[in-house]
């Protein structure tokens, strides 16, 4: 490995070495002459030194090629540790991946004649009035506009509302933009439900045009009542309040959306399905 020294280091080692020579030179001279007990008395100190002054460098030049070396490895390490990481995020996007493939399997057995396409989110358009994203696939795909995107449960995300060669933009059931023909589960209520960013909702879903008369309760279970569109039966959301419009005629319901927008990373496109 190559080692680094400085250039005070440098001249602090030829120093050295020369003064060694010198007073190596000079005993020789001097040895067997006259007087040759005084110069070896003289040089004593100058020896002693020099010899601690190697020794100091060879300290200091073990110390710079263990550090390069600790350096070296730690770098090593780093690099080893970052492949792991990335070795992991793999492994459980694999694993979230095949635990989705796998409830959508049992979908499938479920509604047969559904042909879905499986696309991974690229990129989010969210705001205040607003909510939709980007996918990686499109008309190449099949994908075009006004398809569904649902989950591997069998939840509404979205409507395709813009489709390229290898993109598509999917409008969210959380914007206002969005109409979609829904029954309460339990009571067979019919009504609209849109997204309800324009009346502040955040996060949330409005059921509009419900009866007058009608028995609405939490949790209750809102889907799809089947159209060109939208497949029947796909789970919109769950009831979470009730009251009376502005008209004072007719009910509206706030629901929670069934799909995890939170965590949401891949969508399945229905293709093709046979409208019952």
């Amino acid at each position: 490995m190559k080692k680094h020294l400085s250039a005070k280091t440098k001249w602090l080692i030829v120093a050295s070495i020369l003064l060694a020579g010198l007073m190596t030179v000079t005993a020789a001279t001097n040895r067997g002459r006259p007087g040759e007990s005084l110069v070896q008395t003289a040089l004593t100190p100058f020896r002693s030194a020099a010899s601690a002054l190697v020794r100091q460098i060879e300290r200091y030049y073990d110390y710079v090629f263990r550090y390069e070396s600790l350096q070296a490895e730690n770098d090593a390490l780093k690099k080893q540790i970052l492949t792991m990481e990335e070795d992991v995020r793999s492994a459980d996007s694999l694993q979230r991946e095949n635990e989705r493939l796998h409830q959508l399997l049992g979908m499938l057995e479920e509604h047969e004649d559904w042909v879905p396409a499986s696309a991974y989110i690229i990129a989010w358009e969210d705001s205040s009035w607003r909510s939709a994203f980007t996918i990686g696939k499109g008309t190449n795909s099949g994908i075009h506009e006004g398809m569904v995107a649902v989950t591997e449960y069998n939840q509404v995300v979205g409507l395709v509302t813009a489709a390229g060669p290898n993109w598509a933009t999917v409008t969210t059931v959380l914007d206002s933009a969005l109409g979609i023909s829904a029954t309460v589960a339990s009571t067979g209520y019919n009504g609209v439900v849109e997204g309800a960013l324009a009346t502040g909702s955040q996060g949330l879903l409005r059921m509009n045009y419900l009866p007058t008369d009608s028995v609405l309760r939490n949790n209750d279970q809102v889907l799809t009542t089947g159209s060109t569109v939208y497949p029947r039966g796909l789970i919109i959301g769950y009831i979470t309040d009730a009251d009376f419009d502005q008209t004072g005629v007719a009910k509206y319901a706030l629901l929670r959306p069934a799909a995890d927008f939170d965590d949401l990373e891949q969508v399945f496109i229905i293709t093709d399905y046979e409208n019952q």
